[in-house]
């Protein structure tokens, strides 16, 4: 039986799988480059298309929209009957969209109301004006924007999509004491999959890092952009990431409590490159304004390919060893907006040729990493606790009580997302992995020579490097750290009472 295999429930094992396979394929329902999408889809075991379907402002009739979304979901399945077909459900309606679509009875019966011959109406999905939301943000405490909601999943999945993306859940969540309202929506869109579901099942995730009432999660897994830090002493538009938060845990939707739910990193999309922005600020300003004066995926599409094919390497990396409940959605297809041009753009992961010739070229490169997997790299992470240890703990060999804070320093910072020769930082603080032992993996983008020290209390007062046996005071005499090529994973691991130093570099 295949690790894909699920059937009306689906294990945390299985809902991995999916997620250890999965891409970013925005709107691939509307592909004009769907044989070739489906071929790279093929060569690379993807498993999950995250976004596949969706509008966020219609550019057709929704009659016309889900009969694209079956067309494409039928011939995706044909090709592997195995892939899971993600649609979105987001925090924004138009009226011409809303207004233009007739209420099915269906939609009627499910919430318990009479049938009426009437068609959606815009202004009872939306916040009241006063209330600080967008202009067009519905809003979920409104029975209107549920029945809008429950109509266009219904839809997806008798399409055949059976994963949603329910966007900055949030947001429109803001007047809805208790969740109750989004909860309602899911539960009836999960009891609707239930029967009518491919395989008897929908899965969900938002941009949330935890959504839980009463104990139980109300996603499958949690979603969320990566974080980024800015690097200016190197050339162009270098940045690293940074781990923001963790995975909340609860009881998962199959009834099983987890510490973390599992989680999926993207680079997202919200407006494209900001063409004012890199015309008219200087290098350090554009280096803070969003990624280098734009959104995440515009500003990957906008490096030559082989900074293409390291910051893929680098992401892949980065995910398996900050976060051991994470993966990443790399990105197959999605919109790169218009550069301030007037003219829309798609990023496609497609090697360029006659039958994709908009494509990238990142194909190769995502199928080495996938056919590589993530536990061959997962061995070196951090733990997946993010309060470090430490607290009241003694040395088991001479009682004495460790300390609460021991961070690595040094030059290196910077290239890890933190502030060069910062004794105090939080990005580099190290774990505690029990025996009077610390540990701090880190993924460093750029070869080089680099220094480091130990600081013990996040003070310069008692600081221990690789060269020295005993602690000094400053901040000189940190040890070397030499990296000899781009992407190294770099684990560094301490005992405070021997002032012992294990370094690993892969």
């Amino acid at each position: 039986m295949s690790e894909g295999y699920f059937d009306g429930s689906m294990p945390r094992s299985v809902l991995e799988y999916y997620l250890s396979h999965a891409a970013s394929a925005q709107w691939i329902s509307m592909s004009d480059t769907l044989d070739d999408d489906i071929r790279v889809i093929l060569k690379t075991g993807i498993k999950f298309l995250g976004r596949a379907a969706g509008i966020w402002k219609a550019s057709m009739p929704d009659e016309e929209h889900f009969a694209k979304c079956r067309e494409a979901a039928e011939k995706i399945h044909n090709a592997d009957p195995e892939i899971i077909l993600q649609a979105c459900i987001f925090e924004v309606v138009y009226r011409e969209d809303v207004e233009s679509v007739k209420i099915p009875a269906f939609v009627f019966e499910a919430f318990g109301l009479p049938v009426e011959d009437r068609y959606f109406n815009y202004d009872a999905c939306l916040f009241p004006t006063d209330s600080g939301a967008w202009s067009n943000m519905p809003d979920i405490s409104k029975p209107e924007t549920q029945m809008w909601f429950y109509y266009r999943g219904v839809n997806y999945i008798d399409c055949g999509y059976e994963a949603f993306h329910m966007g900055q859940i949030h947001l429109y969540t803001g007047h809805d004491r208790g969740y109750k309202a989004i909860s309602k929506v899911i539960n009836m869109l999960r009891d609707y999959g239930s029967e009518h579901a491919r395989r008897h099942k929908v899965i969900f995730d938002a941009h949330s890092h935890s959504l839980v009432v009463d104990g139980k999660s109300l996603l499958d897994y949690n979603a969320m952009p990566f974080t980024r830090f800015p690097v200016l002493d190197r050339l162009g538009e270098k940045l690293v990431l940074v781990r923001e938060g963790k995975s909340g845990g609860g009881l998962s939707p199959e009834g099983v409590y987890e510490e973390a739910l599992p989680f999926l990193y993207e680079y997202d999309n919200w407006g494209g490159r900001d063409k004012w922005a890199h015309e008219n600020l200087s290098y350090e300003k554009l280096a803070w304004a969003q990624w280098w004066g734009g959104d995440q995926i515009s500003w990957f599409a906008a490096q030559d390919e082989e900074s293409r094919n390291k910051f893929l390497d680098y992401t892949f990396k980065w995910t398996a060893i900050n976060n051991p409940d994470g993966y990443f959605a790399f990105p197959l297809m999605r919109g790169i907006g218009t550069g301030g041009d007037g003219n829309d753009r798609t990023y496609k992961l497609n090697n360029c040729s006659d039958d994709c010739p908009d494509g990238f070229s990142q194909e190769d490169e995502t199928a080495k990493l996938l056919k590589e997997g993530y536990e061959k790299y997962r061995v070196y992470g951090n733990p997946s606790m993010l309060d470090y240890g430490g607290k009241d703990i003694d040395d088991p060999d001479t009682g004495v009580r460790l300390p609460e804070k021991i961070v690595v320093y040094g030059s290196f910072q910077p290239f890890v997302g933190a502030v060069a020769n910062d004794s105090n930082s939080e990005i580099t603080r190290m774990y505690y992995i029990g025996d009077g032992w610390h540990s701090l993996s880190f993924i460093m983008p750029f070869s080089g020579e680099f220094d480091f020290g130990i600081s013990t209390w996040g003070t310069l007062s008692a600081c221990v490097c690789e060269d020295k046996g005993f602690p000094y005071s400053g901040d000189g005499g940190k040890s070397k750290l030499v990296i000899p090529h781009d992407n190294c994973i770099v684990r560094i691991i301490f005992r405070y009472i021997s002032n012992e130093i294990k370094i690993d570099i892969v």
